[in-house]
């Protein structure tokens, strides 16, 4: 027991033992004060977004002054330091080398302005809201894939922040947070045509109409930002005679959230507006027809060289 105790008075006696004791309890204390302030100070906030900043703030506080600790702890020794990080850096530097690159897109990330929380964006090939981004991982939540049109489908997919240098970065809804869309109607020939196109740009005003004057400021925004022409955020529709029918396509602009309602919405005012035409106008369809033969006769070559004579 003396020995022990002899023992422990040599290492609080040595001045690096305790040195790192004050590292690990002062990290330790940080740890949890950050960590309670994290939990309560986001609690107070009700707007969602601005508690997620806060939160996410609090985190990167927490990782500088951990840092200015350590430095502080170290003062003393601050050469030594710098020369044993200096040889164990370039191994370390190899080894992480995938962190490091996702730490760097992070950086650029928050400084590039690719995307932020809340963004709806596509990633190697994945698509989904960004609900968190952190030091090394973007998290989504994936829209799309077994399930039709851009609806979640309960995945959550974490992407390295690596992807930023190794791939384009889809954003559906960063500085235009709007899309453009289409839906194409097939109309058979000999219906009113003038009448239709009249009709499909009513229907399209009044469901996407709302959108027009938002679309338009944000656009004209987005002009005196980048080296862009100004584009038509009005719903247009035009016509195109195909083989088949008169294809008319309506183009317009929609929240990138509401795209597969929008579309609901349109299909059942288009169809509800030309069964009211009493038959002027009509949607065309593919049609097959299959017709009756009366029958085959097949002679095979063998046949035509037999004789009559030749049958018993």
């Amino acid at each position: 027991m003396e020995k022990f105790i002899d023992t422990l008075r040599g290492w609080l006696g040595d001045p690096a033992i305790l040195r790192f004791l004050e590292l690990g309890l002062g990290i330790l204390v940080l740890f949890i004060l950050f960590r309670v302030l994290a939990r309560v100070l986001p609690s107070r906030i009700p707007d969602s977004d601005l508690r997620y900043r806060v939160r996410k703030g609090i985190n990167l506080l927490g990782y500088i002054i951990v840092a200015l600790f350590v430095a502080t702890v170290f003062n003393d020794n601050l050469r030594q330091v710098t020369v044993i990080f200096g040889v164990v850096g370039a191994g370390i530097a190899f080894a992480l080398q995938e962190i490091i690159v996702s730490f760097a897109g992070w950086v650029a990330i928050s400084l590039g302005q690719f995307y932020k929380s809340g963004d709806r964006v596509q990633l190697g090939g994945i698509m989904g809201d960004v609900i968190d981004i952190s030091l090394l991982r973007t998290t989504l939540m994936e829209c799309g894939d077994w399930v039709k049109a851009d609806l979640y489908n309960g995945r959550i997919v974490r992407i390295a922040n690596s992807f930023v240098f190794k791939e384009p970065v889809f954003n559906y809804s960063g500085d235009f947070p709007f899309l453009w869309d289409e839906i194409t109607i097939p109309v058979r020939y000999g219906s009113d045509y003038h009448r239709a196109k009249q009709i499909l740009l009513e229907i399209a005003n009044d469901v996407v109409g709302h959108h027009i004057a938002t679309a338009q400021q944000v656009w004209s925004r987005m002009v005196q930002k980048y080296l862009i022409e100004d584009a038509r955020v009005n719903p247009v529709v035009t016509l195109v005679a195909t083989d088949n029918w008169l294809e008319f396509t309506v183009r317009y602009v929609v929240d990138y959230k509401l795209r597969r309602m929008t579309k609901d919405q349109l299909f059942m005012q288009i169809l509800e507006a030309f069964d009211a035409t009493d038959g002027q106008i009509q949607l065309a369809s593919t049609t097959v027809e299959v017709v009756a033969h009366s029958g085959i006769q097949v002679q095979m070559p063998w046949d035509q060289k037999r004789s009559p004579a030749a049958d018993p």
